[in-house]
């Protein structure tokens, strides 16, 4: 019984400290968040693992040309020893000679290093290029991210621009229907007018409910990919309005496409290179390899196990040698894969090209695509101004019994969607502009 009650107590006391363990909290401006993102996105990090990997490769193939060390120790034990029969007197009678110690132990170490390999040689050529191509791996990967946060980011801000804009269609909405009901309470409107209204109502109502999720969601996505708990609380400090600005202001520095400096023509420039090298190092394999080893070991036998004590007797040895080994013929095997090699780097550099041209197609295109959001996003930044000046004008008809209810929400209907094709040509601003620098490996 006491048990039970002790823990049940300890329980409680866990899940109390439970609920007062803080919730994280985040606030971060556009900038503050691409850099948390470099550091603990999930795929940032695992990028980064990538590089130590290859950095341990370049110095295992390193490590294969230094010197080399073994030791080993055998002991055996003769349970049965093997016998051969001599006739020492001539006489015909055989008689049995075992042959060893019952025991013996025999310890050894040997040194070996290579002398020459033309594959080593290559190998470490192939390390280098093996490390280059994670670090531009980790650069892709950080220009990747660096997006992501950019469109996530402004899909939250979206939905908060969303939210706010229907809150307050929503406020106007509900007064003006409020004020027809009372009119038409009155007699002096049919009541049409106010199911039209209520109709818009619950458009804008649905709607709201429906940004409301997608903020929700935009935002754990967001903190996913800022590499924080989706649970933690999390503020913006940027604004959509200013982040459209500081784009649009940025229109005239884009720099010149150099595609030498992109990340994705760089890792094809590692691809290639590892393919040549490839081909290298089957090249290499019919030159010959030389190596050296030296060992020094001791050797000990004996009846008893006494290797361990000072009457036992250890005889030393040594050897030193040279090993060389020369490819003579192969039934043109080695040939057959040099020109596999051969024909693999030539299907790399037929890449290379390809990358190149479609990498130029790829700026070209989202060059076009980013003037376009800075075209469109003045279009409808014209377009909601007339939607709000016709909207405008329709509710005083309405209001002063000159216009109908249809004619009215179809003004409204304008305007609420020239609201939200502004807020989203603002956010194609930004988007557009983080994949033109995405494209240029621009920052």
């Amino acid at each position: 019984m006491k048990r039970s009650i002790l823990i049940t107590l300890l329980f409680f006391a866990v899940a109390a400290n439970a609920q007062d363990t803080p919730k994280e909290s985040y606030s971060f401006s556009l900038q503050q968040a691409i850099d948390h993102a470099l550091q603990h996105n999930y795929t940032a990090i695992n990028s980064g693992r990538d590089i130590e990997i290859a950095q341990q490769k370049k110095w295992e193939t390193t490590a294969a040309g230094l010197p080399q060390i073994n030791g080993s120790i055998d002991y055996q034990n003769n349970i049965k020893r093997q016998v051969i029969l001599a006739d020492f007197d001539n006489d015909g009678v055989s008689e049995p000679i075992y042959l060893g110690d019952k025991q013996s132990v025999n310890a050894k170490a040997t040194l070996s290093q290579l002398l020459f390999d033309g594959s080593y040689i290559v190998a470490l050529q192939a390390s280098k290029t093996y490390l280059q191509y994670y670090k531009n791996y980790k650069q892709k990967t950080d220009n990747d991210v660096r997006e992501m946060v950019v469109n996530a980011y402004g899909n939250v801000l979206l939905a908060e621009e969303s939210i706010a804009i229907l809150e307050k269609n929503k406020s106007i909405l509900d007064k003006t229907l409020s004020d027809t009901r009372e009119t038409f309470k009155n007699g002096l409107i049919e009541e049409e007018n106010v199911e039209q209204l209520e109709i818009t109502q619950a458009s804008v109502n649905s709607n709201l409910n429906n940004a409301r999720r997608l903020k929700d969601i935009a935002s754990q996505m967001l903190k996913l990919t800022l590499g924080i708990d989706i649970n933690a609380d999390l503020q913006l400090t940027d604004k959509l309005d200013a982040l459209t600005q500081s784009n649009l202001d940025l229109a005239l520095a884009q720099p010149e496409f150099d595609i030498k400096n992109n990340i994705d023509y760089k890792i094809g420039q590692n691809f290639q290179d590892q393919r040549r090298l490839e081909l290298m190092q089957q090249k290499s394999k019919a030159l010959p390899t030389l190596s050296a080893f030296v060992n020094y070991g001791t050797f000990g036998s004996g009846h008893d196990f006494d290797f361990l004590t000072s009457k036992q007797k250890y005889y030393d040895f040594s050897l030193l040698g040279v090993s060389l080994n020369v490819p003579i013929f192969s039934s043109f095997a080695r040939s057959a894969r040099t020109q596999q090699a051969k024909i693999a780097y030539e299907q790399a550099k037929t890449q290379l090209t390809e990358t190149e041209q479609r990498l130029k197609l790829q700026y070209q295109q989202a060059k076009s695509e980013y003037e376009f959001s800075v075209e469109e996003y003045a279009t409808q930044k014209n377009s909601l101004a007339l939607a709000e000046h016709i909207e405008g004008k329709q509710q005083i008809k309405f209001t002063e019994g000159l216009s109908t209810s249809f004619d009215f929400s179809d003004a409204q209907r304008q305007l609420y969607t020239a609201q939200q094709d502004y807020l989203q040509s603002m956010v194609d601003v930004v988007n557009k502009r983080a994949a033109l620098e995405k494209i240029t490996n621009g920052k």
